[in-house]
């Protein structure tokens, strides 16, 4: 087979992949959709939700970011097994089934023993995080955290887990298990009869966590991991390769979080619901642009790390500039989607119940100002996957570490004027500050040909700018005429959705996109093979 032959199978497999867990992770993120409208419902922007939330960013730390997909349990697991692997249909060799089970067992007791602090200590650690707020505040989140302790522990677990799925291109459980957490917290405040205190809310997450650990179990150990505890911590060396690339990376995904710390730091002395608005308007930007990553980014980066391993550096500068091209001209659409309606949608979703008009204003405001960063946020994930299959995650720590102390020296510049906006606002100059700084140092790694990517960028925003004006003078007439409903509302999403696609494609089509070139051939080649 020719290598033009090799880049096509590999780019259609791509896109296969791509499609097959664009759809998974929209089933995931519809479960977190109807999780927010329960949750909602039943607390509001509340004390009890911001105490929550609050809480919750302990076992989330595990949970999400370094247990997550993209995490670095996921992304050090890949980048080491995906070399180590020889034959992926059939069972592990000795070596490697030593290596997962030295690590699954490094993770369980180091995060035991930070799961026993949470459980001992939770008033402590959130005093830590919450400065300035209630007694009230602090004492409900402590009570959050004792109760959701135990998902620290599982949380290490899974990332081992999810990494090994994917490493096999079973992309299916990774992506759909985390929504066993939204389904665990739906199901126990179902059947609640009551909860002035968050204690459902509380015991459904962690119930959830543990539904997402046995999904993946059975199907890590028909591939031949089965767990027997091993303590060869010293003298493996597969394990410390992994070590070397798992600290930096951990360090940087917890400066990261550190982000969030600061921002609940200075957010706590804020209106109440400040902080849980926050939250849902963080969690609306992450439904498309976190499925659109996950998407796009799963199946390239065991591909990245195998083409570094081989040294093909135009595969992997011709898949790199592919990817984040493609994340851009999707991201770009859903940013001018978000801008124009997102009052509406949240008005849709969440105004009932608990949740009133005042926190459908409050959420939408910070969807703005977050929404900003939609193009550097793709760009950034992209490139940090880039340099971790080039084992290289310090560069991604040193940089996360400045973004810390600029995230501090931001909001205590903006918080004071612009409330909890001023919080979203300081997350989208460090997100672009990071993309800067990964982008000028990538050059070092490979050169990647920033001009043309920049010159399509360039085009794709002008693109947007059409669509933008197109569908915001159809929602201004719209609002003229017609006065608000349900199903209205629904209408008018629908139809300002289409018109602003319209535009965006045929614009797209006019200043010659290639994505959209690329995506109308393949289109045009299925409808003439059926």
């Amino acid at each position: 087979m020719s290598e033009v032959q090799k880049a096509e199978q590999n780019g259609t497999g791509l896109l296969r992949a791509a499609w097959w867990i664009a759809v998974i992770i929209f089933l995931s993120k519809v479960a977190g959709f109807l999780r927010d409208i329960v949750v909602a419902n039943y607390y509001g922007a509340s004390v009890v939700s911001d105490a929550y939330f609050f809480a919750y960013q302990i076992p989330a730390l595990v949970i999400v970011i370094l247990g997550g997909v993209g995490g670095p349990f996921h992304s050090a697991t890949v980048a080491v097994f995906s070399k180590l692997v020889k034959d992926f249909t059939k069972k592990p060799e000795p070596e490697v089934k030593k290596l997962f089970n030295t690590f699954e067992t490094f993770s369980i007791l180091l995060f035991l023993f930070l799961s026993i602090l949470c459980y001992f200590f939770p008033k402590e650690i959130m005093s830590v995080i919450i400065n300035d707020g209630s007694e009230e505040l602090l004492n409900l989140a402590a009570y959050h955290l004792k109760i959701m302790s135990p998902m620290v522990v599982m949380g290490s677990v899974l990332g081992l887990y999810y990494g090994i799925l994917v490493t096999y291109k079973k992309f299916l459980l990774p992506n759909i298990s985390p929504s066993m957490v939204s389904f665990g917290i739906i199901a126990v405040l179902l059947f609640s009869k009551g909860d002035t205190n968050g204690f459902y809310l509380a015991v459904g997450t962690t119930f959830g966590c543990f539904l997402q650990l046995i999904l993946q179990s059975p199907a890590v150990r028909m591939l031949g991991y089965g767990y027997r505890p091993s303590f060869d911590f010293l003298h493996n060396k597969n394990f410390n390769e992994l070590l070397e690339l798992l600290f930096p990376a951990f360090l940087s995904s917890t400066i990261g979080q550190l982000g969030v710390y600061v921002d609940m730091f200075f957010s706590s002395g804020l209106k109440e619901g400040a902080w849980t608005a926050f939250g849902y308007a963080n969690r609306i930007f992450q439904f498309p642009v976190g499925l659109l990553l996950s998407a796009i980014l799963v199946p390239l980066f065991p591909l990245f790390s195998r083409l570094v391993a081989q040294k093909d550096y135009d595969g992997v500068r011709h898949y790199f500039t592919k990817g984040v091209g493609s994340l851009i001209f999707a991201g770009t659409y859903l940013m001018i989607l978000i801008f124009i309606v997102r009052t509406d949608a949240i008005r849709l979703a969440l105004e009932r119940g608990a949740f009133g008009s005042d926190a459908t204003l409050m959420v939408s405001e910070i969807l703005f100002f977050i929404s900003l960063s939609i193009i550097p946020y793709v760009f950034r994930d992209s490139a940090t996957r880039l340099f971790y299959s080039f084992n290289d995650s310090k560069t991604p720590f040193y940089i996360a570490m400045a973004c810390i102390l600029l995230k501090v020296f931001l909001n205590w510049i903006l918080v004071k004027p612009f409330g909890i906006n001023g919080i979203a606002l300081s997350t989208t100059l460090i997100t672009l500050f990071n993309g800067a700084c990964l982008a000028l140092l990538l050059r070092k790694k490979i050169s990647i040909g920033y001009r043309k990517l920049l010159r399509t960028v360039v085009k794709i925003l002008l693109a947007g700018l059409l669509a933008f004006l197109a569908g915001d003078f159809v929602s201004v007439v719209w609002d003229k005429s017609v006065h608000w409903s349900l199903i209205l509302g629904v209408i008018k999403l629908s139809l300002v959705s289409v018109v602003s696609l319209l535009v965006y494609i045929l614009a797209s089509f006019i200043l010659k996109i290639e994505y959209m070139k690329e995506l109308y051939e393949r289109l045009a080649a299925k409808c003439r093979r059926n």
